[in-house]
């Protein structure tokens, strides 16, 4: 993967409410919360150009150049591919009186938002960049080309995609020299149709690593038929029952990474301590059980 960092952490550090939260908008206020986290031992942070249409690597990126020393330290995931209607610049172009929401896979688009990125985050490599939805008009060869040169060059250590199903990245990968190195998905014990359509296996066995978004599904995990397990459980291996579901998550093949969206100090350290229980596979499958209403065949 051309030196590319490999994902291993307990958890990622997903920004995509950065610019909601105004107590972490002065740079250095942003910067005394990375260096915790970084003093914690948790270093990957997640990114998108359309989170705050581009203030969360904005901010991100102001905290850093406050705080220089930080930026050798931190680890960065971000993605591009989604055009928010704001952001249509046909709007401007006169071809259209409101913004399309729409995707752009296009060479000159990933090309762009590589170097763009790279600016607003004051960071010179890019981890891991992903494509982050399946475009139908995606022509593999060109996108492929745009993410390969970035490798080359430096500005960007690994390429992935999100939200793709096993066809989808396979072509994509069949026109790149470089290897696709993860895969961002929708994973959670509200919803694990990946684990039974053969797209989970298929992103193991193609050796992507795998990067769950929603893993507590905004909450509904913790208030959804498995709560009554999540509670006896967690209370049994003395953990939070978030941090529960998160280990749940974490025996999976190939350790998923859970992208959690809190930028709260606490919570992100409770979900920590507790996202590498080594849980016993009765439990796991109690777990899914109670998730799913049925036990399995």
């Amino acid at each position: 993967m051309n030196g590319a960092a490999a994902i291993d952490a307990p958890l990622l550090l997903g920004m995509m409410r950065l610019h909601e939260e105004p107590e972490l908008h002065a740079p250095a206020r942003l910067a005394d919360w990375l260096e915790a986290r970084l003093d914690e031992g948790l270093d990957w942070f997640d990114h998108a150009d359309i989170y705050g249409e581009g203030q969360g690597e904005t901010l991100f990126g102001a905290a850093l150049r406050a705080r220089p020393a930080l930026a050798s330290r931190v680890r960065v995931v971000t993605k591009t591919g989604i055009v928010t209607a704001a952001r249509d610049r046909s709007r401007t172009l006169g071809r259209s009186s409101a913004g399309i929401k729409h995707y752009d896979s296009s060479r000159a688009h990933v090309t762009a938002a590589i170097e763009a990125a790279l600016k607003r985050l004051g960071v010179e490599r890019l981890d891991h960049f992903l494509i982050h939805r399946p475009d139908p008009l995606m022509d593999a060869e060109a996108t492929g080309r745009a993410l390969d040169d970035a490798i080359a060059a430096g500005k960007v250590g690994a390429a992935g995609v999100s939200n793709f199903l096993p066809e989808q990245w396979r072509r994509l990968q069949g026109a790149m020299q470089h290897r696709l190195a993860s895969h961002q998905l929708q994973l959670s014990l509200a919803h694990t149709r990946p684990l039974f359509d053969g797209s989970f296996d298929a992103l193991v066995g193609d050796g992507l690593a795998s990067l769950a978004w929603s893993p507590l599904s905004g909450g509904r995990v913790m208030t959804g038929p498995a709560r009554p397990a999540l509670l006896t459980l967690a209370e049994a291996h003395g953990v939070s029952p978030a941090g529960l579901a998160l280990a749940w998550l974490r025996a999976l093949p190939g350790r998923p990474l859970p992208v959690i969206g809190s930028l709260k100090a606490e919570r992100i350290r409770a979900l920590h301590a507790d996202a590498d229980l080594a849980l016993p596979r009765p439990d796991w499958f109690a777990l899914l059980e109670a998730a799913r209403g049925q036990e399995v065949a």
